[in-house]
């Protein structure tokens, strides 16, 4: 992959994994769209803080969970790079946790709007100056608890799930033609979007520590790069041994 062409989205990038996914790419040399919907201060940071090693980003405002951010999103960042978006990470989501009795429709559609029909309108948009390149890398920010029981997150879990099953789908729709498409699937890992975490938790992780969005933002890495070329339709668990 030409290094004139590597355009990069990350969505939800303005914080914690996104954000060190944004910074990951940019030291790479890939030109980074850091997408944010409200903390434009963090998108902000992310983007200076990409500039000062030297790399290239642009702060780009848009709520996924709307039906013209895609358009909107690579629209912008094919304007300001001059050239098509190569490489997609979709990590924006949101959390909406009750127990199945009780949770509300308006918390299902919210999180399954965000965090999975978002992520395949995105893939849709962005596989189309992809197939006609015949390369590009699609990353799929998932979670364990697509691939575990997480009571309380039956919205959460099946919004991931979801997206490990259109990571699989879409990378055997495009494998000949040089596009890679892959999930990564992290446990629990030190954000504000999780919050603490309690012994017993830590308790249960082999690894008896949390993860950082550096060791998820690596894995993104590899999969954006030449050398994982021949990895497509692979879902990287990045959790301590919780889901083994």
């Amino acid at each position: 992959m030409s290094e004139a062409t590597r355009t990069a989205l990350v969505t939800g990038a303005s914080r914690g994994i996104g954000a060190a996914i944004a910074r990951a790419l940019a030291r790479d040399g890939w030109r980074v769209g850091v997408n944010y919907r409200t903390d434009r201060d963090g998108a902000e940071s992310v983007v200076s803080e990409s500039e000062r090693d030297g790399g290239e980003a642009i702060v780009l405002a848009a709520d996924v969970a709307d039906r013209d951010a895609p358009d909107t999103l690579f629209g912008a960042l094919e304007s300001h790079f001059d050239g098509p978006v190569l490489a997609l990470v979709n990590n924006a989501g949101i959390s909406r946790d009750d127990l199945t009795p009780s949770l509300g429709d308006e918390e299902w559609d919210a999180v399954l709007q965000t965090d999975l029909t978002a992520a395949f309108r995105l893939t849709r948009r962005a596989l189309r100056p992809m197939l006609r390149a015949r390369t590009g890398r699609i990353v799929n920010i998932s979670s364990i608890a697509g691939l575990r029981a997480n009571p309380g997150q039956a919205n959460y879990a099946a919004a991931k799930a979801g997206l490990i099953a259109l990571t699989k789908t879409s990378a055997v729709e495009v494998a000949r033609r040089g596009v890679t498409v892959n999930a990564v699937a992290p446990g629990l890992i030190e954000t504000e979007f999780i919050g603490g975490a309690s012994k017993e938790l830590l308790d249960a992780i082999p690894a008896r520590r949390i993860g950082t969005p550096a060791e998820v933002a690596a894995c993104v890495r590899f999969l954006t790069s030449d050398e994982a070329s021949y990895v497509t339709g692979a879902v990287l668990t990045v959790d301590g041994g919780l889901a083994a």
